[in-house]
């Protein structure tokens, strides 16, 4: 078990009150958090619906017994609880190593409240440690990717252990970015989002409002005002 996952998802399911409609991340640490959720729908009586990041949230929640709708059927989500991969100093971060980030980021937009749980590894002084991933079409992607590597991204097309690309939920190749440290992520999100063929990519930037980071005898909480550590 890991001590500092579990004690930043369990302080996250405190955060859900109760007639919320939660947004439910996808990754690991999500995986405490959704047990600890379950725990208190079941002997708190907490009621709420959850609007799911992936396939496997969404077959996790059923499993808990965590209600869950489509997030076409609500007309807003209250709280967003999810991971990262990477987050620097500004609540900025990188995420995608789930493959689920176009998801993840559609119910970010629309939620009200974005709060990220993370151990306190992912957390950096800047972005790029981790690889960046990028949504593609299926259709050109090998020109795009030659694209990218004129443009020094280091582009690695994600492959399954069969050696086959690696298809996301909505029908999509991930393209990771070997970029080691990026100093300008919004210049590079920008870049991005003026390719064709790009779906999306893994910047999240300016889209959380607080972040949990899990520690092993309890955690702490980064918010907008504490900014750059």
């Amino acid at each position: 078990m890991n001590n500092s996952k579990k004690n930043a998802g369990e302080y996250a399911a405190t955060l859900v009150k109760d007639g919320m409609i939660v947004g439910l991340g996808t990754g690991s640490t999500v995986a405490y958090f959704l047990d600890e959720l379950s725990r208190r729908i079941k002997y708190e009586k907490l009621s709420i619906i959850g609007v799911t990041t992936s396939t496997k949230t969404a077959e996790r929640a059923q499993e808990l017994g965590i209600p869950i709708r489509d997030i076409d059927s609500v007309l807003k989500i209250d709280l967003t609880i999810d991971g990262a991969d990477e987050v620097d100093c500004y609540m900025n971060g990188i995420k995608g190593g789930g493959a689920a980030f176009l998801m993840e980021k559609i119910v970010a937009k629309y939620s009200k409240r974005v709060v990220w749980i993370i151990d306190e590894q992912k957390l950096h002084k800047t972005l790029g440690q981790f690889s960046l991933p990028v949504e593609v079409v299926p259709f050109g992607n090998g020109q795009l990717i030659h694209e990218l590597t004129q443009h020094h991204l280091y582009p690695k097309l994600r492959l399954n252990t069969q050696k086959q690309p690696i298809v996301t939920d909505l029908g999509h190749y991930i393209v990771d970015l070997d970029l080691k440290q990026i100093d300008q992520p919004y210049e590079l999100a920008q870049y991005l989002d003026s390719q064709i063929g790009v779906v999306e990519h893994g910047l999240f930037l300016d889209i959380a409002d607080e972040v949990i980071i899990g520690q092993d005898d309890g955690y702490r909480v980064m918010n907008k005002l504490q900014k750059k550590m």
